[in-house]
């Protein structure tokens, strides 16, 4: 059957607007503009562009998801306005009315357009975003093992868009982190078998207080990303193969932090948080309360735990002896860890190598003439 499109609507948008050379404040400046529902929120701004103020500012070029110059934030969420149809974004709207802003996190040069060199390619560059080969070249090519390759695919799969960092709360809070966009570019290279520095580079990004242990698992990269390269995955994977394969100790304490909140949780079934600091810093045993480096911070921390005492924010027991479940549900969890123990190779999960878990068809019971019959639930191909 061929599609057949809606004539045109109005729709109206309400459009962040700001100079930081006119000296004025932001301000928000709303255009009806008339086009049919499934073309782009892009389009609708290029429409009030060009009919109404040509003094709108919006970066664009492809206008087909692929340069990821229009990023911008819809309805307070960020993505690409060239792949938002503008019913979808109606249909979102508090009032009906098309709300468009600058992404966050990032200077605002005017209206919508951001200084991506400022804080984008300024983190991108920190990574040092190509190969470090130094050893003798092949004659032809390099031979890489395809599942290799397959396996940065994803992190390669990222535009440059800018969202992940638009939304990044870790940046809010610390804008020296290096942020979701330049640590999945470093995946890239430190998952490139051709790379001869995977362990430099590993050390430098755990080292670094603002490196890949600064990141506060929000998911927000994650659900930002127009191109599902999952940023936060790929900050973790650093993680794991600095900490569980590399074995870098480093001065963050960020994966002895883990391991303690792991063991934690296996041990109790809930975090134990009286343990967790001078496990984290001392060791991950019961002993670890007593080495100098759990003792130096559970005396800085003391102001912060009388405060909570006295407001009653904390129960002395519980801080004391840990959180209580009963014993099946400790069985439970204590499961889950041997089910995941137990496992030859780790189980790295990436969209471009595992894909989806497709549904499996179950048969469904049919009722003919008083008989079960089983008959599959889906009748693609099927003629009557």
């Amino acid at each position: 059957m061929a599609e057949t499109h809606r004539p045109p609507e109005q729709f109206t948008l309400r459009l962040r607007r700001y100079d930081p050379e006119s000296g004025d404040a932001p301000y928000w400046d709303e255009h009806t503009i008339e086009l049919e529902p499934h073309r782009s929120v892009l389009e609708g701004i290029l429409q009030a562009k060009a009919k109404f103020d040509g003094s709108i500012g919006i970066r664009c070029s492809c206008r087909a998801a692929i340069c990821g110059s229009c990023g911008v934030r819809i309805n307070g969420e960020p993505g690409l306005a060239c792949h938002t149809h503008l019913d979808h974004a109606r249909a979102y709207a508090k009032d009906g009315v098309i709300e468009v802003e600058p992404m966050g996190n990032m200077p605002v040069i005017k209206d919508m357009i951001v200084d991506m060199d400022a804080v984008h390619w300024k983190k991108v560059k920190r990574v040092t975003p190509w190969l470090l080969n130094e050893g003798p070249q092949p004659e032809r090519e390099h031979i890489v093992p395809r599942e290799s390759m397959v396996d940065i695919t994803q992190t390669m799969a990222c535009i440059q868009c800018g969202a992940c960092v638009s939304d990044c709360l870790a940046m809010e809070v610390d804008p020296g982190f290096i942020g979701p966009a330049a640590l999945a570019k470093a995946y890239r290279f430190v998952g490139d078998p051709r790379d001869e520095e995977q362990r430099e580079r590993l050390i430098d990004l755990s080292q670094d207080p603002l490196g890949i242990y600064d990141c506060t698992h929000c998911f927000k990269c994650v659900q930002a990303c127009p191109k599902d390269v999952n940023p936060m995955g790929q900050i973790m994977r650093l993680r794991r193969i600095a900490g569980s394969d590399q074995k870098i100790v480093d001065q963050n304490n960020g994966h002895r932090h883990e391991e303690t909140i792991t063991t934690l949780i296996k041990g109790y079934g809930l975090l134990h948080e009286a343990e967790m600091l001078p496990r984290s810093y001392g060791g991950n045993s019961w002993f670890g309360k007593f080495h100098p480096a759990a003792g130096k911070e559970l005396l800085s921390s003391l102001p912060v735990v009388l405060r909570a005492l006295v407001k009653r924010k904390v129960n002395p027991k519980i801080a004391m002896f840990g959180h209580k479940i009963p014993r099946q549900d400790l069985n439970a969890v204590k499961k889950i860890y041997e089910k995941v123990e137990s496992r030859p190779t780790r189980y790295e999960l990436n969209l471009y190598v595992t894909g989806y878990d497709e549904d499996v068809e179950e048969p469904v019971a049919s009722v003919v003439a008083g008989n079960a019959q089983s008959v599959p639930q889906s009748t693609e191909g099927s003629t009557n």
